[in-house]
C-alpha cells in the first residue's frame, strides 16, 4: 500500500472515474455477473468513488428530503468496461481499490479477483499479463441486513445511540446507522478511488518517515520498501529534503529490499501550531539511480518539532516544542455525508475555516470515518493539530481473532498513511468504549479490551512512535467519564443541563468532545430545510433533524431552550410560540453566549483545564445541527463567539464573587506583546461610570491573571457582590490594545445577566466603502451599547458577526464578494437590543 508514497515517475494511473453504471437488487437475487445479462435490471450512470445513495441523488431517485431508505437492505452492483494495452516488459498493471463498503467482491469478466468485508481497508490487486481489452469490471455490495440477523454471543453491554448492535462485527462506519443524530443514508459503495496503475522500473509500497528534533538539528529517519521490476539493477538510492531554495541530501543503505538511513538538517525550522507560530514544511523525497536513469519518488511534506503529552496526577496536557498549548477546535465530519467525498479545494477551504476561528486542533471521532490524504495535508500546512481516533465507537467489539486480523491490517495502513505528518498529535485507541462499558454497568474488567489496550498501542508505537497513544476518548480517574482527570466527553454545560459555573467545579482536564447545542443555521441554512423558512421551530421537518440520544424522551433543542431561559429570563415555549422570529434571534446567540463563557473559563491561568474541542465543527444536513457551521459551510453565530474566544491574544473577564471581576490575558505568540489592559463600566448601557487602564508586557506563550480592582482608583463593587443599593453598572467592557492602540481583544460581563430587551434608538450606523483588492470595509459604530450586531448582506462573506459593540464603540469588518463582481454591498445591520433594521450606507 502507498501510504507516505505520493507518485513514482514512470507510473501511469488512469482513475476510474466515469463510465460506470450501478442498480440495486434484492439481497442474493443475482449471485454472479453473468446473471445480469438476462436480468431485468434498472441501471443508472454513476461515478466513482460514490456511494449508492449519492448515484440516486444524482439521478434524482432520492434525496435527504424524501422518503427515508435502507441501503442496507439492497444489493448494489456497479461495473464498467476496462480497454488498457498489454503491460509492456519490465512494467505490470495493478487494479487498486481504495475503500469498498462494506462487504464486497471484485469480478473481472466474470472472474472473482476479491472478497472483502472491511470499508476501510484498501486492495491491490496484480493483473499479471491479463489483456485487458473490453473487459468488464463488476462490484457487487452485499446487502448488510440480512447479514446482522446471523446468530452471533450477545455484546456484554449496548451502545443506545446504534440501532443494531450487531454492527460490531462488521468494520463500517456508523454513520447513516445512527438514527439520533446521522441523516438515513447507510454509506454502501465504493466510496474511495478505483484505479489503474501502471507500474515500471521500480514501486516503493511502504516509507516509514520519523521526523525528531536534537537541540536545533532535524533528524529524519526513514525506512522505505522497494520493489524492482525485469531484474532493474539499484545503483544508489537518496533521501532529499527541500525549503524554499535550501536542500539536504543524504544516501541510504540497503538491507534486503529496505532502503534505510536519516538526514540531519541543521537550524531546522519547525512546525508548530498556527495559534503559537509558524507550521514550517519540508518536501521529502526519493531519487532512485538505476541502469536507465533516475526515479523520483514524492514522499509529500514533512515537519520537524517535538511533541510530550502530561499525563501526571490526572493531567493531560500537550506540549509542542516545549510549550504547553491549550487544544481547542472541534470535532471534523465529511463535507458530504452523502458520498463521503470532498475535492482537495473544498476541504482546504473547510480546513481553513475552523484556522480562521482560531481553532489549533481538529478530532476525527471513531464514530464517523478518516479522511483523505487531502485532509491531512491541508492540516500540515495550516498549523492544525489532529487527534485521531482508530475508527470504533461505543460498542462492544469481538475479542476474535479473525476480527482482530483484519482490524490489524486496517490500522496498519492507517498508521503508513499518517507516518511523518506534524499535525498528528493523539492516536485514540475509539470514542466512548470505555464509557459506553462502564455507564452501562458493565464489569470493570471489561472497559480495557485487549485490542485497545495491547494490539493497537503496539502498532501505534512501531508505525507512529512520536505520537502519544490513548486508549478511548474518554479515559482516566476512578470512571473514564469523570471530568476532572484525563479526558472526558463533557457535556455538564449542555446536555446534562448544569449552570455555567459548572465549567469550573467540575475541573475538566481535557474534553474530546463537549458543548452540543442545536445550534440554529442563518436563513439561508434554514431555507435549506425541507418547507424552507416557513418551517418553524416545532414542525416535524424541523423536528427530524434535530440531534438526539436514540430513544430520549427529549432533543438537543431542548437543550439550547434550557439555557435561553437560563441566560435570558425568557420563557422560551411563549416566546417560540407568539414572536417565533424573536426566538429565532435569541436562540441563535445563545450558545455563542453559553461556548464563550465556558472557554473564558478553561482558558483562565489557573484553570487546570488543557483543551476541549466542540462536538461538531459541521453540521450532517441542513438543520440546526450540532455543528458551529452549516451543512454549506456558513458560520453559524457560535462559530463568530468563538472566533474570539479561541483568539491566541485574549482578554476575558471572570466574575469572583467578593474578590470582584478578575481579568484574563492570554498571548500564545511567539513574540512579547507591549499592550494596555482596559476596563470599563457603564450604566443604562450608555453611561460611564468608571474604568482604568494599565501599560504592561505580555511575554511570549503568556497567560496572567489580574484584579480588575488593579486598575481602579477608587472602590467599584465590581461584580455587584456586595448589593449595597442598585447596581452602579449593567455592562463591564474589557480590552486589550497593542504598543499602537489597536484593540486586539475585548470581552463583556453583565452583572444583571444578558438583556434580553430592546431599544428604538442606539445610534447605531453602517457605512461599507471599497478597498483596493475588491472586498469592502464596513465600520459600525454605536451611541449606547449595542448587542450581538449582525450584519445581513447577500452576496459576502462577513469578517466578523454577532460582537457587541461597546457605548461609543467603532468595529471595522471586513467584507468579501462571494464572486468577482463589484456590486457594492447592500444590507442592513441589526442589534439584539435594537427594534430597528440600519440601512449599510456605502461610500465612494
Amino acid at each position: 500500500m502507498r501510504g507516505r508514497v505520493r507518485s513514482i515517475s514512470g507510473h501511469e494511473t488512469t482513475r476510474l472515474v466515469s463510465n460506470w453504471a450501478m442498480c440495486l437488487t434484492a439481497p442474493g437475487l443475482i449471485s454472479h455477473p453473468r446473471e445480469l445479462a438476462n436480468a431485468t435490471l434498472s441501471w443508472m450512470p454513476a461515478t466513482v468513488p460514490s456511494t449508492a445513495a449519492s448515484t440516486l441523488r444524482a439521478a434524482g431517485a432520492w434525496s435527504l428530503d424524501g422518503p427515508p431508505r435502507r441501503f442496507d437492505a439492497e444489493d448494489v452492483w456497479y461495473r464498467t468496461r476496462l480497454t488498457f494495452p498489454p503491460a509492456a516488459p519490465g512494467a505490470e498493471r495493478v487494479l487498486c481499490l481504495d475503500g469498498l463498503a462494506t462487504v464486497a467482491e471484485v469480478w473481472l469478466d466474470g472472474e472473482l479477483l476479491l472478497s472483502s468485508q472491511n470499508m476501510f481497508l484498501a486492495h491491490e490487486i496484480p493483473l499479471g499479463a491479463r489483456l485487458l481489452n473490453d473487459c468488464e469490471l463488476a462490484i457487487v455490495f452485499r446487502a448488510l441486513d440480512p447479514l446482522l440477523t446471523q446468530r452471533r454471543p450477545r455484546p456484554r453491554w449496548r451502545a443506545p445511540m446504534v440501532e443494531n448492535q450487531q454492527l460490531r462485527w462488521w468494520r463500517t462506519t456508523l454513520l447513516g446507522r445512527t438514527p439520533g443524530w446521522s441523516p438515513p443514508a447507510a454509506v454502501v459503495g465504493p466510496w474511495r478511488e478505483i484505479r489503474v496503475e501502471r507500474r515500471a522500473i521500480l514501486h516503493v509500497d511502504e516509507a516509514k518517515l520519523t521526523a525528531r528534533v536534537n537541540a536545533n538539528e532535524g533528524h529524519l529517519e526513514i525506512a522505505a520498501r522497494i520493489a524492482t521490476f525485469a531484474d532493474t539493477k539499484i545503483s544508489g538510492v537518496e533521501i532529499v529534503l527541500k525549503r524554499g531554495s535550501q536542500v539536504w541530501k543524504n544516501a541510504l543503505n540497503f538491507d534486503g529490499n529496505r532502503a534505510i538511513g536519516s538526514l540531519i538538517v541543521p537550524n531546522v525550522k519547525l512546525w508548530w501550531p498556527h495559534t503559537h507560530g509558524e507550521p514550517a514544511l519540508y518536501s521529502a523525497r526519493l531519487r532512485v539511480q538505476h541502469a536507465a536513469g533516475v526515479c523520483e519518488v514524492d514522499l509529500g511534506e514533512i515537519g520537524f518539532r517535538t511533541l510530550q503529552l502530561n499525563t501526571d496526577d490526572g493531567d493531560f496536557a500537550l506540549s509542542v516544542n516545549g510549550e504547553a498549548i491549550f487544544c481547542r477546535g472541534a470535532c471534523w465530519t465529511p463535507l458530504d455525508v452523502v458520498s463521503l467525498g470532498a475535492s482537495p479545494e473544498s476541504i482546504e477551504n473547510a480546513v481553513a475555516q475552523a484556522r480562521d476561528c482560531g481553532m489549533n486542533m481538529l478530532r476525527l471521532s471513531g464514530a464517523l470515518v478518516d479522511e483523505s490524504d487531502a485532509f491531512y495535508d491541508a492540516c500540515d500546512r495550516q498549523g492544525i493539530l489532529i487527534w485521531h481516533d482508530f475508527l470504533f465507537a461505543n460498542l462492544d467489539y469481538p475479542n476474535d481473532e479473525s476480527f482482530i486480523e483484519t482490524v490489524g491490517a486496517e490500522a496498519r495502513q492507517l498508521l503508513a498513511r499518517l507516518t511523518g505528518r506534524p499535525s498528528l498529535a493523539v492516536l485514540c485507541g475509539n470514542s466512548e468504549v470505555e464509557q459506553q462499558a462502564a455507564m452501562w454497568g458493565a464489569a470493570r474488567e471489561l472497559w480495557q479490551p485487549r485490542l485497545f489496550h495491547e494490539i493497537l498501542p503496539q502498532l501505534a508505537r512501531e508505525l507512529c512512535p512520536d505520537v502519544p497513544y490513548w486508549p478511548s476518548s474518554a479515559h482516566g480517574g476512578a470512571f473514564p467519564h469523570q471530568a476532572d482527570s484525563g479526558t472526558t466527553s463533557y457535556y455538564g454545560v449542555g446536555a446534562y443541563l448544569r449552570p455555567l459555573n459548572d465549567a469550573r467545579r467540575a475541573d475538566v482536564r481535557f474534553a474530546s468532545e463537549c458543548l452540543a447545542f442545536a445550534n440554529i443555521p442563518g436563513e439561508s441554512g434554514l431555507a435549506a430545510l425541507p418547507g424552507g423558512l416557513a418551517t418553524k421551530a416545532h414542525s416535524a421537518n424541523w423536528k427530524a433533524r434535530s440531534p438526539r440520544d436514540l430513544g430520549a424522551s427529549w432533543d438537543f433543542d431542548d437543550v439550547r431552550d434550557h439555557y435561553l431561559k437560563q441566560l435570558f429570563g425568557l420563557d422560551p415555549v411563549a416566546l417560540r410560540s407568539t414572536a417565533h422570529d424573536r426566538y429565532l434571534e435569541l436562540s441563535r446567540v445563545v450558545t455563542g453566549e453559553v461556548m464563550a463563557a465556558v472557554f473564558a473559563e478553561w482558558r483562565r491561568e489557573n484553570s487546570r483545564t488543557r483543551g476541549a474541542l466542540i462536538w461538531f465543527l459541521r453540521d450532517l444536513w441542513p438543520g440546526a445541527g450540532w455543528g458551529v457551521v452549516d451543512a454549506d459551510g456558513a458560520p453559524k453565530a457560535a462559530w463568530h463567539y468563538l472566533r474570539r474566544a479561541f483568539a491566541p491574544l485574549a482578554v476575558f473577564i471572570s466574575d469572583e464573587g467578593q474578590s470582584g471581576l478578575a481579568l484574563h490575558l492570554v498571548n500564545e505568540r511567539p513574540e512579547a506583546l507591549d499592550s494596555e489592559i482596559e476596563i470599563a463600566f457603564y450604566r443604562d448601557g450608555e453611561i460611564p461610570v468608571g474604568g482604568g487602564h494599565r501599560k504592561m508586557t505580555l511575554a511570549a506563550h503568556e497567560t496572567i491573571e489580574i484584579n480588575a480592582g488593579e486598575l481602579l482608583n477608587h472602590f467599584v463593587d465590581t461584580s455587584y457582590a456586595y448589593r449595597f443599593g442598585p447596581p452602579s453598572h449593567d455592562v463591564v467592557v474589557a480590552g486589550l490594545r497593542d504598543s499602537d492602540g489597536a484593540l486586539r481583544s475585548q470581552f463583556f460581563h453583565f452583572p444583571l445577566g444578558l438583556p434580553s430587551a430592546r431599544r428604538h434608538d442606539l445610534g447605531l450606523s453602517a457605512e461599507a466603502r471599497p478597498l483596493e483588492n475588491g472586498n469592502w470595509m464596513l465600520r459600525a459604530e454605536s451611541r449606547v451599547f449595542a448587542q450581538s450586531v449582525f450584519v445581513d448582506v447577500a452576496g459576502f462573506d462577513v469578517a466578523d458577526n454577532y460582537f457587541h459593540l461597546a457605548p461609543g464603540g467603532v468595529r471595522d469588518i471586513v467584507l468579501r464578494p462571494h464572486t468577482s463582481a463589484k456590486n457594492a454591498p447592500v444590507g442592513n445591520l441589526y442589534a439584539l437590543n435594537s427594534d430597528t433594521a440600519i440601512p449599510i450606507a456605502t461610500l465612494p
